[in-house]
């Protein structure tokens, strides 16, 4: 990691608003392959307000605390389930506000990596995830590719990832994040 500030800092955000979420399990195992130089932090984007531009004058203090937490972070990490074959409202909710010209666009130009996993699959929610962070002209990482179905077979009952390919993925995926910090 040669090259790199001394505490790097990954932020991750779940698009589930379920606390035992298959999304939340990944971002832990995740979390579990960082070294111990790289802080990670989850967004708590569950309190956000539905966005509307005429909140912007008047900043609510949970996207405010939201753009503070993105604008500290290295790079983000984004796990969300696949809800009617796209992401999560509440994810998009949380896009919608750290797009906006009044935050001065925390996410442009951020390192981000998307992964999800849900009982059936979660492909297409990634492709429309994908599109929007290419538009919101944030530094994608492509590969490797987590996707992951039928989760219920990955994980244990409290969550947690078993599943050791699924693992050797995203230590990849955390080795690929990394090398977009140097």
């Amino acid at each position: 990691m040669e090259n790199l500030k001394s505490e790097l800092h990954i932020v991750g955000i779940c698009g589930s608003l379920r606390k035992e979420s298959f999304n939340r399990g990944l971002l832990r195992a995740f979390e579990q392959q960082l070294p111990d130089k790289i802080k990670f932090t989850e967004a708590d984007i569950s309190e956000l307000p539905f966005f509307s531009e005429e909140r912007e004058q008047n900043l609510p203090e949970t996207v405010l605390k939201l753009k503070e937490l993105v604008e500290s972070a290295d790079a983000l990490i984004v796990s969300t389930p696949e809800y009617n074959l796209s992401y999560t409202a509440v994810l998009k909710n949380a896009l919608e506000w750290l797009s906006r010209s009044s935050l001065q666009r925390p996410l442009a130009g951020k390192p981000v990596a998307v992964m999800g996993a849900a009982s059936v699959q979660v492909g297409v929610s990634l492709s429309h995830l994908r599109d929007v962070m290419y538009a919101l002209n944030m530094k994608l990482i492509n590969r490797p590719i987590i996707q992951v179905g039928n989760a219920r077979e990955k994980f244990d009952e409290k969550g947690n990832l078993i599943d050791s390919g699924v693992k050797e993925l995203l230590g990849n995926l955390k080795d690929e994040l990394i090398n977009a910090l140097k």
